[in-house]
Protein backbone atom coordinates (compact mmCIF):
# COMPACT_ATOMS: atom_id res chain seq x y z
CA UNK A 1 0.00 0.00 0.00
CA UNK A 2 1.33 3.42 -0.98
CA UNK A 3 0.70 4.62 2.85
CA UNK A 4 3.50 1.91 3.74
CA UNK A 5 5.91 3.48 0.62
CA UNK A 6 5.47 6.53 2.06
CA UNK A 7 6.58 5.72 5.87
CA UNK A 8 9.50 3.22 4.65
CA UNK A 9 10.34 6.15 2.19
CA UNK A 10 10.36 8.94 5.38
CA UNK A 11 12.97 6.54 7.22
CA UNK A 12 15.03 5.71 4.06
CA UNK A 13 15.40 9.57 3.80
CA UNK A 14 15.66 10.33 7.84
CA UNK A 15 18.70 7.52 6.97
CA UNK A 16 20.37 9.33 4.13
CA UNK A 17 19.83 12.47 6.50
CA UNK A 18 18.22 13.96 3.12
CA UNK A 19 16.59 17.14 4.18
CA UNK A 20 14.84 17.63 1.16
CA UNK A 21 13.27 14.50 0.30
CA UNK A 22 12.59 14.06 4.29
CA UNK A 23 10.25 16.88 4.43
CA UNK A 24 8.57 16.28 0.91
CA UNK A 25 7.36 12.78 2.21
CA UNK A 26 6.25 13.96 5.50
CA UNK A 27 4.69 16.68 3.30
CA UNK A 28 2.66 14.33 1.46
CA UNK A 29 1.90 12.53 4.29
CA UNK A 30 0.36 15.76 6.55
CA UNK A 31 -1.92 16.20 3.12
CA UNK A 32 -3.20 12.55 3.47
CA UNK A 33 -3.50 12.46 7.04
CA UNK A 34 -5.41 16.05 7.10
CA UNK A 35 -8.01 14.82 3.93
CA UNK A 36 -8.53 11.92 6.33
CA UNK A 37 -9.28 13.58 9.50
CA UNK A 38 -11.51 16.17 7.92
CA UNK A 39 -13.51 13.38 6.23
CA UNK A 40 -13.00 10.47 8.86
CA UNK A 41 -12.05 8.03 6.03
CA UNK A 42 -9.69 5.92 5.31
CA UNK A 43 -7.84 7.03 1.79
CA UNK A 44 -7.33 4.21 -0.71
CA UNK A 45 -4.05 4.15 -3.19
CA UNK A 46 -6.04 6.12 -5.88
CA UNK A 47 -7.38 8.89 -3.10
CA UNK A 48 -3.65 8.94 -2.06
CA UNK A 49 -2.20 9.39 -6.06
CA UNK A 50 -5.04 12.57 -6.00
CA UNK A 51 -3.51 13.77 -3.14
CA UNK A 52 0.57 14.01 -4.33
CA UNK A 53 -0.75 14.62 -8.38
CA UNK A 54 -2.37 17.64 -6.76
CA UNK A 55 0.57 18.30 -4.49
CA UNK A 56 2.86 18.14 -7.95
CA UNK A 57 0.91 20.32 -9.58
CA UNK A 58 1.00 22.87 -6.90
CA UNK A 59 4.73 22.79 -7.56
CA UNK A 60 5.11 22.91 -11.17
CA UNK A 61 2.37 25.95 -10.93
CA UNK A 62 4.82 27.84 -8.66
CA UNK A 63 7.79 27.48 -10.49
CA UNK A 64 6.80 29.57 -13.11
CA UNK A 65 6.63 32.41 -10.65
CA UNK A 66 10.26 31.20 -9.14
CA UNK A 67 12.14 31.57 -12.57
CA UNK A 68 10.48 34.72 -13.73
CA UNK A 69 11.64 36.15 -9.74
CA UNK A 70 14.84 34.71 -10.83
CA UNK A 71 14.88 32.46 -7.97
CA UNK A 72 16.95 29.60 -8.90
CA UNK A 73 17.54 28.13 -5.49
CA UNK A 74 13.78 27.47 -5.16
CA UNK A 75 13.48 26.58 -8.90
CA UNK A 76 16.26 23.87 -8.06
CA UNK A 77 14.17 22.81 -4.81
CA UNK A 78 10.52 22.96 -6.38
CA UNK A 79 12.24 20.60 -8.86
CA UNK A 80 13.68 18.13 -6.68
CA UNK A 81 10.54 17.71 -4.83
CA UNK A 82 8.64 16.91 -8.05
CA UNK A 83 11.12 14.28 -8.43
CA UNK A 84 10.36 12.69 -5.54
CA UNK A 85 6.75 13.34 -6.09
CA UNK A 86 7.02 11.15 -9.48
CA UNK A 87 8.01 8.40 -8.07
CA UNK A 88 4.67 7.72 -6.70
CA UNK A 89 2.81 9.26 -9.68
CA UNK A 90 1.62 6.52 -12.34
CA UNK A 91 3.41 6.72 -15.59
CA UNK A 92 2.40 9.88 -17.32
CA UNK A 93 0.90 9.64 -20.60
CA UNK A 94 2.38 11.43 -24.02
CA UNK A 95 0.26 14.55 -25.28
CA UNK A 96 -0.96 12.30 -28.53
CA UNK A 97 -2.03 9.60 -26.17
CA UNK A 98 -4.02 11.84 -23.95
CA UNK A 99 -5.56 12.89 -27.65
CA UNK A 100 -6.33 9.66 -28.67
CA UNK A 101 -8.29 9.54 -25.24
CA UNK A 102 -10.12 12.61 -25.60
CA UNK A 103 -10.92 11.44 -29.19
CA UNK A 104 -12.54 8.26 -28.29
CA UNK A 105 -14.45 9.73 -25.43
CA UNK A 106 -16.04 12.53 -28.14
CA UNK A 107 -16.87 10.27 -30.32
CA UNK A 108 -18.58 7.69 -27.52
CA UNK A 109 -20.89 10.96 -25.86
CA UNK A 110 -21.40 12.51 -29.27
CA UNK A 111 -19.71 15.97 -28.49
CA UNK A 112 -20.13 18.24 -30.97
CA UNK A 113 -18.38 21.54 -30.20
CA UNK A 114 -16.76 23.37 -27.16
CA UNK A 115 -20.86 23.89 -25.41
CA UNK A 116 -20.28 19.87 -24.66
CA UNK A 117 -16.55 20.54 -22.99
CA UNK A 118 -17.72 19.90 -19.63
CA UNK A 119 -18.74 15.89 -20.30
CA UNK A 120 -15.74 15.54 -22.04
CA UNK A 121 -13.70 16.52 -19.60
CA UNK A 122 -15.95 14.64 -17.35
CA UNK A 123 -15.45 11.18 -18.49
CA UNK A 124 -11.86 12.25 -19.27
CA UNK A 125 -10.36 13.06 -15.96
CA UNK A 126 -11.77 10.01 -14.81
CA UNK A 127 -10.79 7.56 -17.80
CA UNK A 128 -7.17 9.24 -17.27
CA UNK A 129 -7.17 10.20 -13.76
CA UNK A 130 -3.67 11.33 -12.48
CA UNK A 131 -1.91 9.88 -15.81
CA UNK A 132 -2.03 13.60 -16.99
CA UNK A 133 -2.69 16.57 -16.04
CA UNK A 134 -6.09 18.88 -16.75
CA UNK A 135 -4.28 21.03 -18.60
CA UNK A 136 -3.38 18.68 -20.62
CA UNK A 137 -6.85 17.08 -21.36
CA UNK A 138 -8.18 20.57 -21.53
CA UNK A 139 -6.10 21.28 -24.52
CA UNK A 140 -6.48 18.37 -26.45
CA UNK A 141 -10.81 18.56 -25.88
CA UNK A 142 -10.52 22.15 -26.83
CA UNK A 143 -8.75 20.86 -30.09
CA UNK A 144 -11.12 18.50 -31.38
CA UNK A 145 -14.15 20.81 -30.14
CA UNK A 146 -13.36 23.90 -31.40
Amino acid sequence: MLKEKLLNDLKDAMKEKNELKKNTVQMVRAAILQVEKDKQVELDDNQIIDIIAKESKKRNDSLADYEKGGREDLVDQIKKEIEYLKVYLPKQLSVEEVENIVKEIITEIGAKDIKDMGKVMKVAKERIGASSDGKTINEAAKKFLA
